[in-house]
C-alpha cells in the first residue's frame, strides 16, 4: 500500500502560559494508507512543524519533509525505517525535520500495527511486554510548602515516585532549592522514589550545579536531571564524578540517534530520557533503548503530555523487563487528557501497561477535539500550501 496522506493538526489551551508545561498545545498527526489510519503526535511548537512538513524546497538536501513521505509504500516495519532514513537524507539542513517526523513515525507504526492485528512493541521485536512503574511527573510548586502538598497529594493517589522539576529551583539561593527538595522528600515520604529536574537551569555552570549535590544527597534524590543543556557533556561527565548516589539523567533534548549516543557515552548517565516526539520517533527511540542496554544505562521515557504519547514512548523498551521507570503526566492541561478517548490509567498493583491491542492502542477523541483547534494557513507566492484539515 501507498501513503497517501499526511495531515497535521494544531490543537492548543485557549490560553498559553508561560510555564515549563508542553502540554498547553499539541501537533497530533493522521497518516492513511490503504484505508487504514494511523495517529501520533509531534513534541514541538506546532506551527513550525507543519511549516517544516509544507514549505517550498530550497535546495537538494532541505525539502519538505512531506516530499519523502507521501507516496512511499509502507508493508512491513523496513519501510518505516526506510521512509525515516530519507526524510534525514532530503531535509537533512531542514533543522525542524526530527520533531517533524516524530510524530510521523508514530503515526507509520500505528497504522501498519492496525493493518498486521499487533502492537507496535511486537512490531518492534518484543515477545512482551513489562509493566513499567510510574513516576508522578510534575512541577515544583511556588513555595516549599506547595511542593510539599504535592508530593503528599501523589502519594495519597498511590505513586510510589515522584518527579519535581522547573519551578524556581536555580532561580533563587542554594539555600533556597535545599528547601524545596527537602519538601518533596517529605512529601513523598521517607520511602519513596524522589526524582529531581533542574530543568537545564544551570546552563553549563558546574561550580552551580555542584552547590545543590549536598541538599540532593541529603534528601536521597535518585536523580538530578538535565542540570545542564544537552551539549554540555564534560560538564555532566564532571558532575556525576562528584554526585555519588545521585545519578545524572538527561537526553530529553536529543533530536536524533547520535545525540542519544553521546550523552549515553560521555556525559556519566545513569539514566537516558528519550522523547519519541522529538527524536524521531519510536523507530529512533528504540536504537537508542538497545545502545543504552548495552552501555549499562537505564532507558526512561520522556513523556508530559497526551496518553497517545505516552503510549508511543513506552513502546521502544516495553520488552525491557530491567527498565522499569517510566514518566507518567500527573498534572497535564485538559487539551492533553482530551486528545484521547481512553487513557493509560495504573492498575491494581499501581503499575502502567502499554495497551494490548493492534498499534497504539489508542484513538483521537476528535469530536471532542474540536474546540480545540487552531484554524491555520500557510500561503507562499498565492499558493496555499497547508490549511487546517478536517479532523
Amino acid at each position: 500500500m501507498k501513503i497517501e496522506a499526511v495531515d497535521f493538526f494544531y490543537l492548543s489551551m485557549p490560553q498559553v502560559l508561560n510555564i515549563g508545561d508542553g502540554s498547553q498545545d499539541a501537533l497530533l498527526v493522521r497518516v492513511q494508507a490503504g484505508g487504514d489510519v494511523g495517529w501520533g503526535e509531534c513534541e514541538a511548537a506546532p506551527l513550525v512543524s507543519i511549516a517544516s512538513l509544507v514549505c517550498p524546497m530550497s535546495h537538494s538536501a532541505c525539502k519538505p519533509v512531506q516530499m519523502s513521505v507521501i507516496g512511499q509504500e509502507l508493508n512491513d516495519v523496513r519501510d518505516i525505517y526506510r521512509i525515516g532514513d530519507l526524510v534525514r537524507a532530503e531535509s537533512m539542513d531542514l533543522l525542524q525535520a526530527d520533531h517533524t517526523l516524530s510524530g510521523i513515525d508514530m503515526a507509520l507504526w500505528d497504522l501498519l500495527g492496525k493493518r498486521l492485528n499487533a502492537p507496535v512493541y511486537q512490531l518492534l521485536g518484543y515477545e512482551r511486554a513489562y509493566p513499567k512503574t510510574p513516576y508522578a511527573s510534575m512541577l515544583f510548586g511556588d513555595t516549599p510548602q506547595e511542593t510539599l502538598e504535592k508530593g503528599k497529594a501523589a502519594r495519597a493517589k498511590g505513586y510510589r515516585a515522584a518527579k519535581f522539576g522547573w519551578g524556581p529551583i536555580g532561580l533563587g539561593t542554594v539555600q533556597d532549592d535545599a528547601d524545596q527538595f527537602m519538601a518533596a522528600r517529605e512529601g513523598l515520604g521517607d520511602d519513596g522514589i524522589l526524582l529531581i529536574d533542574a530543568g537545564t537551569v544551570w546552563k553549563d555552570d558546574l561550580e552551580a550545579a555542584s552547590l545543590r549535590l549536598p541538599a540532593l544527597q541529603a534528601c536521597r534524590a535518585t536523580w538530578l536531571e538535565e542540570p545542564f543543556v544537552s551539549g554540555a557533556l564534560k560538564e555532566y561527565a564532571a558532575l556525576a564524578a562528584q554526585a555519588g548516589d545521585v545519578k545524572m539523567a538527561g537526553g530529553e533534548g536529543s533530536h536524533n540517534f547520535h545525540m542519544a549516543q553521546h550523552m549515553i557515552d560521555y556525559a556519566g548517565l545513569g539514566y537516558v530520557q528519550i522523547d519519541a516526539g522529538r527524536i524521531g520517533g519510536m523507530s529512533v527511540s528504540k536504537a537508542v533503548a538497545d545502545y543504552a542496554r548495552a552501555r549499562g544505562v537505564t532507558y526512561v521515557n520522556h513523556t508530559f503530555t497526551s496518553h497517545l504519547a505516552l503510549s508511543a514512548s513506552l513502546q521502544p523498551f516495553a520488552g525491557i523487563e530491567e527498565d522499569v521507570i517510566c514518566e507518567y503526566p500527573v498534572e497535564p492541561k485538559q487539551l492533553a487528557l482530551d486528545i484521547t478517548t481512553e487513557h493509560l490509567l495504573p492498575d491494581a498493583n499501581g503499575q502502567i501497561n502499554v495497551p494490548e491491542h493492534p498499534g497504539l492502542g489508542l484513538e483521537p477523541n476528535r469530536a471532542g477535539l474540536q474546540s480545540y483547534l487552531v484554524d491555520t494557513e500557510i500561503k507562499v507566492k498565492g499558493q496555499v500550501l497547508y490549511k487546517t484539515p478536517v479532523l
